[in-house]
């Protein structure tokens, strides 16, 4: 299974926010979209940085109390891991894994195609699991 198996089923968008964002902004964007990653980005389509749930809640001790008065590009993380469309579920898995984060932005032709998050990656690994045990059971009964 591919990244790009993963977007067709959950979708192509990515929220995203300028640079100079206040951090209290784009918390508040964070929470209403439910999401535990944005990426940054001046036109939406060139990633210029990322801002998880772990840089906020590292900010305070890196920044100190002036934490909510600085903008995305202060806090992001500047150099984004990212992968492609055709990139295997499993080579996301290890990325993922080996870099400890939980969100990898999709890039294709050098523009934001999608982000795809450890939570996505897991639920396509289950449903692959799940199918390969049904095929399974069902090769196993038509043998007997």
């Amino acid at each position: 299974m591919k990244v790009e198996d993963i977007l067709k089923a959950k979708s192509h968008r990515v929220a995203t926010m300028r640079p100079e964002s206040a951090i209290d902004t784009v918390i508040h964007r964070m929470r209403l979209d439910r999401i535990g990653a944005i990426v940054i980005s001046s036109d939406g389509s060139t990633i210029e940085g990322i801002l998880s749930e772990r840089d906020i809640v590292y900010g305070p001790v890196e920044h100190g109390a002036g934490l909510l008065k600085m903008t995305a590009a202060d806090v992001m993380t500047h150099e984004v891991i990212t992968c492609r469309l055709q990139d295997t579920i499993k080579d996301v898995m290890s990325k993922m894994t080996h870099r400890r984060i939980r969100h990898v932005p999709v890039v294709e032709n050098g523009e934001l195609a999608g982000i795809v998050s450890i939570g996505d990656v897991v639920k396509h690994r289950l449903e692959e699991a799940e199918l390969e045990a049904t095929v399974l059971r069902e090769a196993y009964i038509a043998a007997h």
